[in-house]
């Protein structure tokens, strides 16, 4: 079978990996002496790598991270309140095979959603699956399946991914039947998936935007005895900015 062949029956079968790197792996096999097992295993070692790239890819794009922020990127000169060795855990996904839930509080711009976003994309890289949405998006998401009788397929979807991101949860006050959906859909997730929340509040000042006693004190239950808790402090990264932006000016005068 010519070269020409063999390239339109891996286009075919959809074996891109080893479409993809079959003439450069061709071109070693033949300047090396290669065996044509070796050559084999090259070209599965091709297709292996492509698959999980794209796999990855897939599972960063449905995750719907809005920054793919990486923990490589995190500023230690920031001097946050979370150490490097805080980072190193979170980047070894323990919390994640734990089903552990991570609880980032602190004022806006100290880098909550960052660790959040940094959290999921290690999920992606590491084949998991991930969901981001922000509590407004979220409620928004409960309500019209409500209205569109699919609440029970949507509760049913967001169980699923390995990790859900709930990011500003606080910024406003949740109805009871809000707050109900919300304890519901931690309930299912709770010792079988991991959920992030971010937010500016303490867990102690939850029932301050949860419109109903009971169903706070349930929802702070499911998170309080298990949940990783950062609390961030420090300088906002647009203060951090707009103090480098200065010095950068200062020493050009």
């Amino acid at each position: 079978m010519g070269q020409a062949q063999s390239k339109n029956l891996m286009q075919e079968l959809k074996l891109m990996g080893m479409l993809e790197n079959y003439e450069n792996t061709l071109s070693v096999a033949t300047m090396g002496g290669v065996s044509h097992i070796d050559f084999l295993d090259l070209l599965l070692q091709s297709e292996y790598d492509y698959r999980k790239r794209k796999n990855v890819d897939n599972k960063i794009k449905g995750s719907k991270i809005p920054r793919k922020s990486v923990f490589e990127d995190f500023d230690y000169t920031a001097n946050r309140s979370i150490t490097r060795v805080q980072i190193q855990n979170l980047m070894t996904l323990k919390w994640l095979e734990q089903s552990r839930p991570i609880l980032l509080i602190g004022q806006t711009g100290v880098g909550k959603s960052f660790i959040a976003q940094a959290c999921a994309m290690q999920a992606c890289r590491s084949g998991k699956s991930a969901l981001w949405l922000d509590i407004s998006a979220l409620l928004e998401a409960f309500s019209l399946s409500k209205t569109s009788g699919t609440y029970i397929k949507l509760r049913e979807r967001l169980s699923r991914p390995d990790v859900l991101v709930i990011d500003d949860f606080g910024i406003r006050k949740l109805t009871a039947t809000e707050a109900g959906d919300l304890c519901e859909l931690l309930e299912l997730r709770q010792d079988r998936k991991s959920t992030i929340i971010t937010t500016q509040l303490p867990l102690n000042h939850w029932e301050e935007v949860i419109g109903d006693a009971v169903i706070a004190d349930a929802i702070k239950d499911r998170l309080k005895h298990l949940a990783l808790t950062f609390t961030l402090t420090g300088q906002t990264y647009r203060a951090i900015k707009a103090k480098q932006f200065e010095e950068k000016g200062s020493n050009k005068d």
